[in-house]
């Protein structure tokens, strides 16, 4: 640990830390101060077995490099759940100052084929998790006029992927849920902030691999390890990016990209309204040019990892 780390004695709940990106987001933070949370109910990827070694073999590493840690296992996806994860904080170290929000499942499925379950159990640990874990977290952060959240979103969402509608609608989601908590509490000092990891976990271990060029993409992905994502991460907890707020990030191996969001691209207008045969004759051919193409993540970053 540092003498005086980037976020000294900050306390910080990263959610779905037992392994993977969240693990190494944990690490990161303690090695530079902070006092963790370290939560995961130790399930499968789908987000079925419970098991509580996951959470305990974090926080026995973090405290193997003389830092603070408390393992915790309650569910992100239940509102009673989620408020112990963020009381553990409080009782364990009387205060909370950053929330990642990492905890997620997959249940991939084509769209016609994807079932009310499959839907519900993805957007209830996403999107519903997010909303749960970071509402939590809001009264503490208005009372003491600070706090920080870190939301993992996803290109699936913010570009689009097969099979995934259920994760890529949740993880779109939750960029909106950030924005919106930057907006609402931007006056209690509370910042906001989204970051699309690129790395090779448990979480994408089903991408099919069937051709040899999906074979090819997965062994790309296995370059880009969950350390890769972690010193964002703490930069942006860290007092040091006071100054940012409502962004969304990737993580990329060893690039950060700072992600568009969406604006107004062009605009016709017609004095006296339109028509629906006007619309087709003339809006469409005078937008057409700037229409997306229909992409996948896996399209628009295609270049091998730097």
């Amino acid at each position: 640990m540092s003498q005086a780390g980037l976020i000294q004695d900050k306390v910080v709940v990263v959610t779905g830390s037992g392994g993977g990106i969240g693990r190494d987001i944990a690490l990161a933070m303690a090695r530079e101060g902070a006092r963790l949370v370290v939560n995961d109910i130790g399930a499968s990827v789908a987000g079925e077995g419970l098991d509580a070694g996951p959470a305990q073999q974090v926080v026995n590493e973090i405290k193997a490099l003389g830092c603070q840690a408390v393992a915790n296992t309650d569910s992100v996806s239940d509102p009673l759940s989620a408020a112990r994860i963020i009381q553990t904080a409080m009782d364990t170290y009387g205060r909370i100052d950053v929330v990642v929000n990492n905890a997620g499942i997959l249940r991939d499925r084509f769209f016609h084929k994807m079932s009310m379950d499959e839907w519900d159990a993805v957007m209830k640990v996403h999107l519903y998790g997010g909303f749960y874990v970071s509402r939590a977290a809001a009264p503490h952060f208005k009372a003491q006029e600070s706090g920080n959240y870190i939301h993992m979103t996803s290109t699936s969402g913010l570009v689009g992927n097969f099979g995934q509608a259920n994760y890529s609608a949740a993880k779109l989601g939750i960029t909106a849920l950030s924005k919106s908590i930057a907006l609402d509490m931007l006056k209690f000092n509370v910042r906001s902030n989204c970051i699309a990891p690129f790395a090779w976990s448990r979480m994408i271990g089903s991408i099919p691999t069937d051709t040899p060029e999906e074979q090819a993409r997965v062994d790309r992905i296995k370059q880009m390890t969950p350390a890769k994502i972690a010193p964002l991460a703490v930069a942006l907890a860290s007092e040091g990016s006071a100054h940012v707020n409502g962004q969304v990030f990737a993580v990329r191996n060893n690039e950060i990209f700072l992600m568009s969001q969406p604006r107004p691209l062009r605009s016709v207008h017609r004095s006296e309204g339109w028509t629906p045969q006007t619309v087709l004759d003339q809006a469409m051919p005078a937008l057409k040019s700037s229409f997306y193409d229909l992409e996948r993540s896996g399209d628009v970053f295609s270049w091998d990892p730097i």
